[in-house]
């Protein structure tokens, strides 16, 4: 089966991490579906720089220099979107648990089924390519939110608070409409139509009341939307 383009145009890729030579070959060979690099050490993994397209790890626990759920840790705080496949020759519950909990995708113990395997590879690149659009989006509006002067960013986190054009004057000790013409460059340089979207726009910037808060917050890992 030839590689498979994702929607941004750059071709998923797996990356196997194993310190077994057959096992890196085995699964090169099997996943014809995507770009496979095989890697033999964690370290030689992370020297690999970090490439935006959609992609998973395929990682062994037992590695010859680093623990497995501890790469784990380091490539979920740098890597948001790749995410993890365990393969394991032994496994137990806690071991198991631990990598569930710290995020892990699958957690297989060898021999595994092929197919199954495939199944998890195929979802954790759909996951991966949902969560980079998602950054995407997020990246503009922040680029968006730069581009707004101080006193554009108290009309707008008081515009999304609900108050009115006057509420708004009053608060801040400037005339109607003045307010009126900074909202109407919030939506411009925004990008957006109505209120509504100004507010789903700020709900994503985790835009607060002026109470100061920062601006922005860290965003979970987002789940593969559910079907319609």
């Amino acid at each position: 089966m030839s590689q498979v383009l994702s929607s941004t145009g750059r071709p998923p890729t797996v990356f196997v991490l194993d310190g077994d030579v057959s096992v890196r070959e085995s699964l090169e060979l099997l996943i014809s579906f995507a770009r496979v690099e095989t890697f033999a050490s964690g370290q030689e993994f992370l020297a690999r720089p970090r490439v935006l397209a959609p992609s998973c790890l395929v990682l062994d626990v037992s590695l010859p220099d680093v623990n497995g759920l501890e790469l784990q840790e380091r490539v979920a705080a740098d890597r948001f979107e790749m995410p993890i496949i365990f393969i394991t020759g032994y496994g137990d519950i806690p071991m198991t648990v631990r990598a569930m909990k710290a995020g892990a995708l699958e957690f297989m113990t060898k021999p595994f089924d092929d197919e199954a395997l495939l199944c998890a590879i195929r979802d954790a690149l759909e996951r991966s390519e949902i969560a980079l659009g998602q950054e995407a989006e997020i990246q503009e509006l922040r680029t968006c939110y730069a581009s707004l002067t101080s006193r554009e960013r108290e009309v707008m986190e008081l515009v999304v608070s609900g108050l009115l054009n006057k509420q708004i004057g009053l608060k801040l000790g400037i005339s109607e409409i003045t307010v009126k013409a900074h909202r109407g460059k919030v939506m411009q340089k925004m990008k957006v139509d109505s209120l509504a979207d100004l507010v789903k726009a700020a709900e994503r910037l985790r835009v607060r009341s002026r109470t100061g808060a920062p601006a922005f917050a860290a965003r979970p890992y987002p789940s593969k939307p559910g079907p319609r």
